[in-house]
């Protein structure tokens, strides 16, 4: 049982959690892509690496909490790949060496929309404007 100011800690910042803004992350890349092929919608494919410390803080700092992950929810299927589980995903497809990658792909044909995005390029000033275009 939790001590009574931990309770009211939680139950304080449980109306924060919830509507805490965030991606919809999917971790399957082939449930990710039948989504995306049935509902019509471009994928978004972030690709990580269990050994990068950026992937977090890009997570936490550009795909939480800004005004364009509700677009993202609403206009794209996105789903976290990790590059050490490459058995997930078409690794040759989505080939990078640099940790975290951003990919924007026509689910349909699976081709690239635009230029992915890498590392510290994967900005908020970036990641809107790419999600705008799309």
């Amino acid at each position: 049982m939790l001590p009574q100011p931990i309770k009211l800690l939680f139950l304080c910042l449980l109306p924060l959690l919830a509507s805490a803004n965030h991606v919809h992350w999917l971790g399957s890349y082939d449930c990710a892509l039948q989504k995306a092929h049935d509902t019509h919608k471009p994928l978004l494919v972030l690709v990580v690496s269990k050994d990068s410390p950026t992937s977090n803080t890009i997570i936490k700092n550009v795909l939480m909490d800004q005004k364009y992950v509700d677009i993202i929810n609403e206009k794209m299927v996105a789903v976290i790949v990790t590059y050490e589980g490459s058995e997930n995903y078409p690794i040759e497809m989505y080939y990078t060496t640099v940790f975290p990658t951003l990919f924007f792909i026509d689910a349909q044909k699976e081709l690239f929309l635009q230029k992915p995005l890498y590392g510290n390029g994967i900005s908020r000033e970036n990641v809107e404007k790419a999600v705008k275009t799309l």
